[in-house]
């Protein structure tokens, strides 16, 4: 619960405020200086991406400075600061509506990825306007509701120590980046609400109900008494949940089950050790990059690498590659616009279109795994073909050569892949062939076989994990690497739900890596639960044709098993 606060674009706040006309002068200077200000950091983006990428891929950043000098576009900026008496924010803002207006009428692709440019450079310029604004000033006190038409995995990992109680958005789904970047920080989230920006202003009292999916504006006080209840009660619960950090995870029957983290950084590191993770599953690289200035050396890698696992429980860890493209973007490695960008240039495929970029993470992660031995494995996304994988390999040997011919370290790292393509599960048998450890990303793995994407509102109702294809094939998959002695951990959002955790384990999965906050609730379900039983849902679940009937049974296995975590259980 919290005041909303709005934001209309993306990190581009609209102020309202006319300034006096003597006020005019030192606005436009102020815009100036931030314009300069954002051309040196491009400048030096440019340089630095040019030594580290390629001059090919550091032109973009010269493309965005003759934005900020362009005759037009300046004209435009003098217009609404001078004419208008707006603030250069706020000018920015209307500038950014009358280019999208204007382009969204056009077919023409190569003007609408000038769309994204321009928005890549307001929002640099906005960054130094409101720094010296200070923008938290205009924020409600107290905990807020950001309300956004979308939040990108870049900017929820930025937030920053705002006290954000809850996020809503009116695009996107339960399983977008940005959703599970806000549950790994606790923050509950509700996305795909349409129209929500038309219905709430800044200081609106707003409840985001994350497990029923709930947005409540203004509550009444008969509802707003009700729900402070439930926040106490969930509070409670999780608190004395916490509590179990130190005990092992076991089922009811003796079972050991590994219960691992997802993270994004040294903070989230720790967060699962106090948590009492067994250590972190996946290690999302990426962030690294979309919330560095510019572009990360080995260097910097290597030490960002280094922290983390010193951070980590136990000092074991699954460090994913570059898992870059459909959401998550960075302007040195292209944005050009693809009719499916889900399926298309990302991930594995982009970091192959770049070899010496990748090789750079490589080495320096082989670098830091030198650091502790052992305790490193490197998993690579979206693997869709045994080629691919042979090809990692090579790299990876290569890796090692060019740091053995540099006299540096290189640690010993399990290889492994992330299972999110179906053609990938379809051959897992194969595969087992080329990895040490099988890793199954089930929010992409879900979205794939459904043929819908997941940050879609019209379609996600399609991407559940309870789906009977979907258990199919989990079913299958956990199957083949057990029965090839192939560790295989699941580490989408389907490894912290009480209900699909219940199948999973009947699936015979013994290692799970999920957001940090889940693992309590997770480790106090697991006590409550015997193999047979699991095996038992399981079987009665796989004969089922519906996703509607599975759900249903799943809730009341769950009230039946663990009737004290009734109110952290959710589809």
């Amino acid at each position: 619960m919290g005041r909303a606060y709005c934001i209309h674009e993306i990190f581009v706040n609209p102020e309202t405020r006319c300034l006096e006309q003597s006020e005019v002068l030192a606005e436009l200077e102020r815009y100036e200086q931030a314009r300069d200000q954002t051309a040196a950091d491009l400048r030096a983006l440019k340089t630095k991406v040019a030594s580290q990428v390629g001059q090919d891929e550091a032109a973009i950043f010269g493309v965005h400075e003759s934005i900020l000098y362009d005759s037009a576009f300046e004209a435009k900026v003098r217009h609404w600061i001078v004419d208008e008496r707006q603030t250069a924010q706020s000018a920015l803002h209307h500038i950014l509506n009358d280019y999208t207006s204007l382009f969204a009428r056009t077919k023409d692709d190569y003007l609408r990825d000038r769309l994204v440019d321009l928005r890549d450079v307001v929002i640099r310029l906005s960054g130094h306007l409101t720094d010296a604004l200070h923008p938290d000033a205009e924020t409600p006190d107290g905990p807020v509701i950001l309300v956004a038409d979308e939040l990108l995995p870049s900017q929820v990992a930025t937030l920053g120590q705002r006290q954000v109680a809850g996020i809503v958005t009116q695009a996107g789904g339960g399983t977008s980046h940005a959703a599970i970047l806000a549950r790994s920080r606790g923050i509950p989230a509700v996305s795909g609400v349409r129209g929500i920006l038309k219905q709430v202003t800044n200081g609106d009292l707003v409840v985001v109900d994350g497990r029923e999916g709930n947005v409540i504006v203004q509550p009444d006080s008969e509802t707003e008494s009700a729900y402070r209840k439930l926040q106490r009660e969930f509070f409670d619960l999780k608190d004395a949940l916490a509590e179990n950090r130190d005990r092992e995870a076991v089922s009811a029957d003796g079972q050991r089950v590994e219960l691992l983290a997802n993270i994004n950084s040294v903070v989230d590191a720790k967060a699962a050790a106090a948590m009492g993770a067994d250590g972190v599953g996946l290690f999302r690289t990426e962030y690294l990059f979309l919330t560095h200035p510019s572009v990360p050396d080995e260097d910097e890698q290597r030490q960002a690498y280094c922290d983390v696992i010193a951070a980590s429980p136990n000092h074991r860890i699954t460090i994913r590659t570059l898992d870059l493209g459909g959401d998550k973007t960075i302007p040195y490695l292209g944005h050009s616009r693809e009719a499916n960008p889900f399926m298309g240039w990302r991930s594995i495929r982009l970091s192959f279109e770049h070899p010496e970029f990748f090789g750079t993470q490589i080495r320096a992660v082989l670098q830091a795994a030198a650091t502790h031995s052992g305790g490193v494995r490197l998993m690579f996304p979206m693997i869709t073909t045994l080629e691919e994988m042979r090809r990692v390999h090579g790299m990876v040997r290569r890796a090692r050569t060019r740091l053995r011919e540099a006299g540096l370290p290189a640690g010993d790292v399990a290889i492994g892949l992330m299972l999110e393509v179906p053609a990938a599960a379809i051959s897992i048998d194969m595969l087992l062939e080329e990895v040490d450890f099988v890793s199954i990303g089930s929010n992409d793995l879900v979205q794939y076989l459904m043929a819908a994407d997941r940050d879609n509102p019209r379609v996600n109702h399609l991407c559940q994990p309870l789906s009977p294809p979907v258990l199919r094939v989990l079913d299958r998959v956990i199957r083949t690497c057990n029965d090839g002695h192939k560790p295989v951990t699941l580490c989408g959002e389907m490894a912290g739900s009480p209900r699909s955790f219940v199948l999973l384990f009947g699936m015979g999965l013994r290692s799970f890596s999920m957001s940090p906050a889940f693992i309590p609730t997770i480790k106090d379900l697991l006590s409550q639960l015997t193999v047979k039983r699991a095996q038992t849902i399981l079987r009665k679940v796989l004969e089922m044709k519906t996703m509607a009937k599975i759900d249903r049974y799943m809730a009341h296995q769950i009230a039946e098993i663990a009737p004290n975590l009734k109110i952290l259980d959710t589809a």
